[in-house]
């Protein structure tokens, strides 16, 4: 028997992402069934389409495993995800023939509020940058 979960119970999900480019796919897969068990249904394609970037955009620029947080909190799902480099996320001049570059404005456009913090070497050897997204409950029309 599982107990009713309401929308305001905060609830926290993590996911191991090996260095692998198959990680987003995984990620997003993972991401609507977490979303849809909590009836969010409504957020799941802009959550999956920020998490496959910031996902995508970690294995691509970093060497080591990643790892992607979720937190729903105060009618919001925060996504995190961290990394092992040091690099902040950048903004790429793109152009229409670009095939790659939009990742972080995809993020910008769509994200409630986003940011990334710096981490300094920890008592268990982590470092990197966490990355964080912030997908509303109810997204506003663009």
């Amino acid at each position: 028997m599982s107990a009713k979960v309401e929308p305001d119970d905060a609830w926290d999900y993590s996911l191991q992402i090996p260095p692998d480019l198959r990680g987003a796919g995984i990620a997003r897969c993972t991401l609507r069934a977490v979303l849809t068990a909590y009836g969010l249904a409504p957020i799941i394609d802009v959550a999956q389409l920020v998490a496959a970037e910031l996902v995508a955009n970690a294995l691509e620029h970093s060497s080591g495993p990643v790892s992607m947080r979720l937190h729903w909190g105060g009618r919001r799902l925060r996504l995190g995800v961290w990394d092992t480099s040091p690099e902040k996320p950048e903004f790429l001049t793109v152009t229409d023939e670009a095939e790659h570059g939009r990742g972080m404005w995809l993020v910008t456009g769509l994200a409630a509020a986003w940011g990334f913090h710096l981490v300094a070497e920890e008592p268990f050897g982590l470092t990197g940058k966490l990355v964080w997204a912030d997908i509303a409950a109810e997204p506003s029309a663009a």
